[in-house]
């Protein structure tokens, strides 16, 4: 699949550059020539058309380096200025700060850790017991540090000169999709996955968290990209979750799958859908009827046009997001879409 996607992305390069090069005796600005071929002209701006998209993650991906260096710079300066006032070094303020203020991990912690991952850790708890200790006291001592930055910056006067490069939005249908929360939310995520996809299962606890942390402010929409070649059971998985759509339990299906996968065979789809509590008989018909593959090749056709290789891929208001990333991509997002949307 991920070989068709580039084939179809060359087929389509090709066109574009036979279009650029039918481009006849019009009069270009020097500057924008790039090249002549028996005098037909290919300029800069028709590149930058033809590469938009690459074009525009490339310029997103300087602008995060720069972006995550430039806080970092602030936060080792705003910290410098601080140890410097009350007369103590960097690493005995941040013990004091940071590593003093931290909330301890209890056995408790880690035994509910543990539970909400047992199925993906598969090993007992005596294994893997001090590494959740350690896991979860990183995670803490990197929260209070970012909290404690957070109140640092609260009391400098910051200006950030650094520009966002144009924000480039794809035009993605949605309807007809399954979705969850307000229809007229500020921000959409249309979320292209693979039910036998790993990467799309781990990003699964982000978006639940996500839609708590932006309650009636974000709706989640669901698109098929089953990667056979890689994931031979997950067209027949994204049609059965159709199927349970038929039914009005789509999440409740979906939720299943992912607990479940890669576990997707026929008879566990069938299973799957009696725990969830749908009328068998007419699942099992709808499955066996292949009376959603044309909707799920359709996504993929979608997929293909907006250039997607893998999975997980997220539009949100049409700003591509490419993998299971951290929480902290979503929300930089989603924080900027909202304060455009007032």
């Amino acid at each position: 699949m991920r070989e068709l996607f580039r084939n179809k992305l060359f087929v389509g390069a090709i066109v574009a550059l036979g279009l650029i090069l039918s481009a006849t005796l019009w009069q270009y600005p020097e500057k924008d020539k790039l090249a002549e071929i028996d005098g037909a002209v290919i300029t800069e701006p028709q590149i930058d058309a033809s590469l938009g998209r690459q074009l525009s993650q490339l310029n997103l991906q300087i602008y995060n380096l720069k972006r995550q260096k430039l806080d970092q710079l602030i936060d080792a300066q705003l910290l410098t200025e601080e140890a410097k006032r009350r007369g103590l070094s960097v690493a005995t303020l941040l013990e004091q700060e940071v590593e003093g203020k931290r909330s301890s991990v209890s056995e408790e912690d880690i035994q509910a850790f543990y539970e909400s991952n047992k199925n993906r850790l598969n090993v007992e708890l005596g294994k893997v017991h001090d590494q959740i200790r350690d896991y979860l006291s990183g995670q803490r001592r990197e929260a209070r540090k970012t909290e404690y930055f957070k109140a640092l910056r609260a009391k400098a006067k910051i200006t950030s000169y650094l520009k966002a490069p144009p924000v480039l939005r794809a035009d993605v249908s949605i309807g007809g999709s399954p979705s969850k929360g307000e229809e007229k939310a500020l921000v959409t995520i249309v979320k292209f996955e693979d039910f036998e996809c790993p990467y799309c299962r781990t990003v699964q606890p982000t978006i639940s968290e996500l839609r708590k942390k932006y309650a009636g402010r974000v709706r989640v929409v669901h698109k098929d990209l089953p990667l056979e070649e890689i994931h031979p059971q997950a067209q027949l998985a994204a049609q059965a979750a159709r199927c349970a759509a038929g039914q009005e339990k789509f999440w409740q299906y979906h939720d299943m799958l992912y607990s479940h996968a890669p576990k997707l065979g026929p008879a566990e789809l069938k299973r799957y859908a009696k725990e969830v509590g749908l009328e068998t008989t007419s699942f099992d018909q709808c499955l066996a009827s292949g009376k959603h593959k044309s909707a799920v090749q359709k996504d993929l056709a979608e997929g293909a046009k907006l250039g997607l290789t893998g999975t997980p891929a997220f539009f949100i208001n049409g700003r591509e997001l490419v993998g299971a990333q951290p929480i902290e991509a979503f929300t930089a997002i989603i924080d900027e879409e909202l304060a455009l949307a007032k």
